[in-house]
C-alpha cells in the first residue's frame, strides 16, 4: 500500500466505497467465522462457553443472549446496551457500526444489514461495496421476521412489526410494520 493510502478496511469504516475481497477483511471474516461456528455448536447448557465466544466477537455494556444460529460478518462493529436478546436465527452484516440500545429484543429471524451495494453496474462488477450505520434505540421490540436495512434508526420504545422491512428511520414511541415499514401509531 502506498504512504498516505487509506486501507479497505479504513474504507469501509468510513462508509466509502471498498473492497469487500481485501486480504486483511477476508481474515477478520474467518475469525469471526471460526469463532460463529463454535458458538452455533455449542450446547443449550453451555452459558459460560456462550458468553466468553460473544465477548470476543461484539461489544456487550451489559447482560447478551443470542439463540444460536447467529450470524454476522466481523462482530467488532456490534455494540449492544443492557439486557439484550436475540432470537434464533439472528444476521448482523456489520461492515458499518451497528449499534443498539439497552433492553432490545429481536424475535426469530431478524436481519440487520449495514452492508449495500453500489447501483453502478461497473462499480459493484469490480467488487465493490460501501456500508451505512444502523442505530436502534433503547426498549425497542423486532418482531420476528423483520429487515433492517442500512442507514435506519430506529427510535426508544418503539415495536417494529414481524415482517416488516424498515428502509427509513422510525421514530421512537410508536408501532411501525409492513414492507415499506411505516408507522401505524403513536404508543
Amino acid at each position: 500500500m502506498e504512504k498516505g493510502a487509506r486501507s479497505e478496511k479504513e474504507k469501509m469504516l468510513a462508509g466509502e466505497l471498498y473492497l469487500a475481497a481485501d486480504a486483511e477483511l477476508v481474515r477478520e471474516r474467518l475469525a469471526a467465522r471460526k469463532l460463529l461456528a463454535a458458538y452455533n455448536r455449542s450446547k443449550p447448557e453451555d452459558l459460560e462457553i456462550r458468553r466468553r465466544i460473544l465477548a470476543q466477537l461484539i461489544k456487550a455494556r451489559g447482560e447478551v443472549y443470542i439463540e444460536p444460529p447467529f450470524y454476522c460478518d466481523y462482530g467488532y462493529n456490534i455494540e449492544v446496551g443492557e439486557n439484550f436478546y436475540a432470537n434464533f436465527n439472528c444476521v448482523i452484516l456489520d461492515v458499518a457500526p451497528v449499534k443498539i440500545g439497552d433492553h432490545v429484543l429481536l424475535g426469530p429471524n431478524v436481519q440487520i444489514y449495514t452492508a449495500a451495494h453500489p447501483l453502478d453496474p461497473e462499480e459493484r462488477l469490480a467488487g465493490k461495496e460501501f456500508g451505512r450505520p444502523v442505530v436502534i434505540g433503547d426498549n425497542v421490540w423486532i418482531g420476528g421476521g423483520a429487515i433492517i436495512c442500512p442507514g435506519v434508526r430506529i427510535g426508544d420504545h418503539t415495536t417494529i412489526g414481524a415482517g416488516s422491512v424498515v428502509t427509513r428511520d422510525i421514530p421512537g414511541r410508536v408501532f411501525a410494520a409492513g414492507n415499506p415499514c411505516k408507522v401505524i401509531r403513536a404508543l
